[in-house]
């Protein structure tokens, strides 16, 4: 390396001596198996591999929570994740932590979310329980992409840190206060194994770096008030109906809740292990969330919507295996999916749980096509 790069191999990490002594150094990232590193900084290059894998490219197509509405307006998860890795940021420079990591993190949460978003999970769910015998849930989908599926099924080999902030990245477990949970690379592994059994055990895991903790309140701090203002384009709420003790609190609209919950953050966590927020913002931010659910998430669609939908992935989670028995090459799993994969993911992963990956990666257009295509 000569001595003009080694000179900028060092400017990367210029900042890093202002951390607090709370924060992830770069040289504190560690990865699954050896990567031979550039002058990019171990979390900084786990962004750039992210952002050009296949599996971002498709957050665009994505459900954040309304699906196939004619409104251009109406957040898709590519915006979800911008939003989240945006405030994150925010509030990690304020707390002086390794935003390169929270970046990585909050860019990469959300890869193994379904087509329909919660709605699609919940099927996926009923068919991995039923016939692996395992949970399917988008965070642990997530890593399993990006250690797994991604890169033709050779996997990204991202740093553990920020495979495991994807991992326990969970927004919809609310505390007011994220500690840390110190963990080496085989402590990971088991949390991860054990998810798909123990989902209980699981949903009480805690990120191994602060950094993690700061991505995993800004994963509900992103979706929060911007999924009230999609609701509203729509024509589905109207900002009168939000509850007073709430507003008064939060505010009601987008741009005063997430500023009232980032500064009240930094305020409570400012040097300190820990991200925390004070008790009349958790407790708003607790019956917003709840109202959200109430009023926004369990009316984004009809009854009879998500029957169809449901009976469609069954179906063609039959198709699909059926392909894969029949070694029918010409259905889209083999076009699309199976022949680009390495002999490493084809022999290691049982056809079962290729079809689950399959499904997974969808696009809610390809998603109906194909459930269409199968009707």
């Amino acid at each position: 390396m000569d001595e003009i790069i080694k000179t900028a191999k060092k400017n990367f990490l210029l900042g890093e001596e202002f951390f607090s002594e709370y924060a992830t150094k770069s040289c504190d990232g560690f990865r699954m198996s050896y990567l031979e590193e550039d002058l990019r900084p171990i979390f900084f290059r786990d962004v750039d591999r992210i952002i050009h894998s296949l599996s971002y490219t498709r957050y665009e197509g994505k459900t954040q929570v309304y699906s196939f509405k004619m409104n251009d307006h109406i957040s898709k998860r590519m915006v979800h994740v911008q939003l989240v890795s945006k405030i994150a940021r925010t509030i990690g420079r304020a707390l002086r932590l390794n935003t390169d990591l929270i970046e990585a993190i909050a860019l990469g949460h959300d890869i193994g979310h379904t087509p329909l978003g919660h709605t699609g999970e919940a099927f996926l769910n009923e068919i991995s329980k039923r016939e692996l015998g395992e949970n399917f849930m988008h965070n642990i989908q997530g890593v399993r992409y990006y250690m797994e599926v991604e890169n033709n099924g050779n996997g990204l080999d991202l740093a553990v840190q920020t495979l495991d902030g994807i991992m326990c990245h969970n927004g919809e477990m609310l505390s007011n206060k994220y500690e840390v949970q110190r963990k080496d690379k085989a402590e990971f592994i088991r949390e991860y194994k054990e998810s798909y059994v123990d989902k209980e055990s699981f949903n009480k895991n805690r990120p191994m770096t602060l950094e993690g903790c700061v991505v995993r309140i800004s994963d509900i701090i992103g979706y929060i008030g911007r999924d009230i203002e999609d609701a509203i384009n729509l024509g589905l709420l109207d900002r009168c109906d939000l509850p007073e003790d709430i507003t008064k609190v939060l505010g009601n609209n987008n741009h005063d809740i997430v500023n009232n919950i980032i500064l009240d953050i930094i305020h409570n966590s400012l040097d300190k292990p820990y991200i925390m927020m004070s008790k009349e913002i958790f407790e708003a931010l607790n019956k917003l969330k709840k109202y959200n659910y109430e009023y926004i998430y369990s009316k984004s669609m009809g009854s009879d919507e998500i029957e169809y939908y449901r009976k469609g992935m069954n179906n063609i989670y039959n198709v699909y295996l059926d392909a894969i028995k029949n070694k029918d090459t010409d259905n889209y799993i083999y076009t699309i999916f199976l022949n680009h994969q390495s002999d490493r993911y084809l022999d290691n992963t049982c056809d079962k749980r290729k079809v689950i990956d399959f499904i997974a990666g969808m696009t809610d257009e390809f998603f109906f096509s194909e459930i269409k295509r199968y009707s």
